[in-house]
């Protein structure tokens, strides 16, 4: 049977997707878009705070006994429940208008996440799952196809997508991500939320990035682990813990964070 309760937080979740559809896509290639740099030196925009404030005000009213942690306000609440927002990831893109960004909402209970909904309007494609559902794409709860990763089972015939190359060399593991890259049969940068879902379809093999936070990762680890994929840091722990990220089919995970080791020669 399934659980009702976690159907009800999906059907949130996508509830609060469409409400972060509607202020993003209305402020996207906006001639007044107004764009600050945050202390790291990475950019938010007004749609990133807009975004996020709209989550939490209906979270406030919905679901007011749970915490909610997003990458733009503080956290606020407390107890298991937790949603985690990243209002815009790939705001670099947002601000530059390329389509490729999504708002990304996961449900947290302890450390698992169970739920988690991924919404890039500009590409009219949304992905999402909870704990023992399976994992789905399309544009409503009630209109989904099911989504299932590879069966490649070799590098030599895996398709790999990462975001850039400077991360890996400061993160120290450089040589082993470019040795990585060459035991691969294809490899493209798509980069952000976009390589993970991509897993997810089984459209490529495996997706890494050496440094992200928890907002970038809680939505999309239930969606690559129901479709059939893992979903690990860089040392091979599973969930969104850091530090980094690896996304494969599953089969090819082992030798991935073997590859990605600190010591790997």
């Amino acid at each position: 049977m399934p659980d009702q309760a976690l159907l009800d937080d999906l059907r949130l979740a996508h509830v609060l997707a469409d409400q972060a559809d509607a202020i993003t896509m209305a402020r996207f290639k906006a001639s007044d878009l107004r764009v600050d740099s945050k202390p790291d030196l990475t950019p938010v925009s007004d749609a990133d705070t807009a975004v996020e404030d709209a989550i939490r005000t209906m979270l406030s009213r919905t679901r007011p006994r749970d915490a909610v942690h997003g990458e733009e306000r503080e956290d606020s609440g407390w107890g298991p429940r937790r949603w985690v927002i990243d209002p815009i990831d790939g705001t670099a893109n947002f601000v530059r208008g390329v389509p490729v960004w999504a708002t990304l909402i996961g449900l947290m209970v302890g450390d698992e996440v169970v739920a988690g909904v991924v919404s890039a309007p500009a590409l009219s494609r949304r992905w999402w799952a909870h704990k023992g559902g399976g994992a789905f794409t399309g544009r409503t709860l009630l209109q989904g196809t099911p989504v299932r990763a590879s069966a490649v089972a070799s590098l030599d015939d895996a398709f790999l997508s990462y975001s850039s190359i400077d991360g890996w060399v400061e993160s120290g593991r450089g040589q082993q991500f470019v040795d990585l890259l060459r035991d691969c049969w294809r490899t493209r940068a798509f980069g952000d939320f976009w390589s993970y879902m991509m897993v997810a379809e089984g459209a490529v093999d495996l997706a890494a990035e050496p440094e992200l936070a928890l907002h970038d990762m809680a939505a999309l680890t239930v969606i690559v682990t129901e479709s059939g994929g893992r979903f690990t840091n860089l040392d091979g722990r599973d969930g969104p813990h850091g530090p980094g990220a690896i996304a494969t089919n599953g089969l090819l995970h082992d030798e991935v964070v073997e590859l990605l080791a600190v010591d790997a020669e």
